[in-house]
């Protein structure tokens, strides 16, 4: 059986992992005008989030609450997510909208650099997806929104270290929304190319290149179509589908 699409009187309460992110706050500013009432900011320094609070009330948000959330410490993880439900009643729409782009050259020097990247973009995120989807499972209902990357795609050597982490995100994530499928909860992932914003800032933009905003309007109409991936932009997926023919050879001189 199909399950059903959702519509826009379902946004209801949003939480957004990672209340900085240029991309989460616009795909929470779009879930307000199409009727989410309620958001949770959650960031490290959470009483720094001013601008962004006053953006979603801008919006339209009947209420705007804030939380400590440090992603990369996983033992805290479940007593923030608990701290949201206290304050929402309930997680209707989940972003996670953490990460770190890193520096490519440290990281080939410095292991714990590497580690910390990866940290930050694969491990923190399964800790975070894991706990989440045993509390939505147990409300029997909630949608999450996962930002891959074609980066993860096929990982090239330009940014190895910061694309196996996203490869890993994102296999975690299909095999999630797969697990989770007929429990009511649904999982989104988003697979943008190279977004021109703060973490891309003073590098070169790549072809198919997107802005936050367009990244959040091609996920928001994903999340009302009730899609489980959307590639941003759409020609990125054919094009990926070709690349991943290129010899190795070829392949490894392929820029970032």
């Amino acid at each position: 059986m199909t399950e059903r699409a959702p519509s826009p009187d379902d946004w209801g309460n949003v939480l957004l992992l990672g209340g900085r992110s240029e991309i989460g706050l616009a795909v929470a500013r779009r879930l307000v005008a199409g009727g989410a009432s309620t958001v949770v900011l959650a960031a490290r320094g959470a009483d720094r989030l001013d601008e962004q609070e006053a953006a979603l009330r801008a919006a339209g948000a009947h209420a705007v609450h804030r939380l400590e959330f440090d992603a990369d410490d996983l033992a805290g993880h479940r007593s923030a997510l608990e701290k949201a439900v206290g304050l929402l009643g309930r997680l209707d729409v989940v972003v996670l909208a953490f990460g770190v782009l890193g520096d490519q050259a440290r990281a080939e020097r410095d292991a714990e650099h590497a580690l910390a990247v990866v940290h930050t973009d694969y491990t923190a995120h399964v800790g975070v997806l894991t706990e989440l989807a045993g509390l939505l499972r147990g409300q029997g209902s909630g949608r999450i929104v996962v930002f891959s990357s074609v980066a993860g795609v096929r990982v090239r050597r330009a940014n190895y270290v910061y694309g196996s982490a996203k490869a890993g995100l994102d296999g975690f994530a299909n095999g999630l929304a797969d697990a989770l499928h007929g429990s009511g909860v649904r999982l989104l992932l988003v697979r943008p190319g190279f977004v021109v914003g703060r973490m891309t800032e003073g590098m070169s933009a790549a072809p198919f290149s997107s802005t936050p905003d367009q990244v959040a309007g091609a996920t928001v109409r994903a999340l009302r179509a009730g899609r489980g991936e959307v590639w941003v932009p759409w020609v990125l997926r054919p094009l990926f589908a070709a690349l991943r023919t290129l010899p190795r050879a070829v392949w490894r001189r392929m820029p970032r």
